[in-house]
């Protein structure tokens, strides 16, 4: 096993500071716009479903990474909240697929474009910590 040189470890130092610090700005942007984490990633990955996979809740749950009673939680409370809609598919009525609505967007895309700037403004010091951990295991 190879062993890390200090310049790794603080790389890997580094990197996780920056990590937590955008996910705390991110904890902040979405409690200040009235959600919870959890329900901002799920219309994220409602939003950012790659093309041809059906906005279903087992597919939002997986990208989320979280178990299929969490996900269905959490589209509960959008719904009582106006963000989120169910939607019976086309094909088959019995399938139910996953919408945002008109102000889930709008919020959405709020969030979303705060998010994107403060990736802009990180990613420099990001991407240096990641080259410093990196680098190191090419060898």
């Amino acid at each position: 096993m190879k062993k890390l040189t200090l310049a790794e470890y603080q790389g890997l130092a580094e990197f996780r500071q920056l990590i937590r610090g955008y996910l705390s700005f991110s904890e902040r942007a979405v409690l200040a716009a009235g959600l919870e984490r959890g329900q901002y990633q799920l219309m994220l990955a409602i939003k950012g479903m790659p093309e041809g996979v059906r906005p279903r809740i087992r597919e939002v749950a997986n990208r989320m990474h979280i178990q299929h009673h969490s996900a269905v939680e959490l589209i509960n409370r959008l719904e009582a909240g106006g963000y989120v809609r169910r939607v019976p598919a086309q094909e088959d009525k019995r399938e139910v697929l996953l919408a945002l609505t008109p102000k889930g967007e709008r919020v959405l895309a709020k969030l979303a474009v705060h998010h994107r700037e403060e990736l802009k403004n990180a990613a420099p010091a990001l991407a240096a910590a990641l080259q410093r951990v990196t680098k190191g295991g090419a060898n």
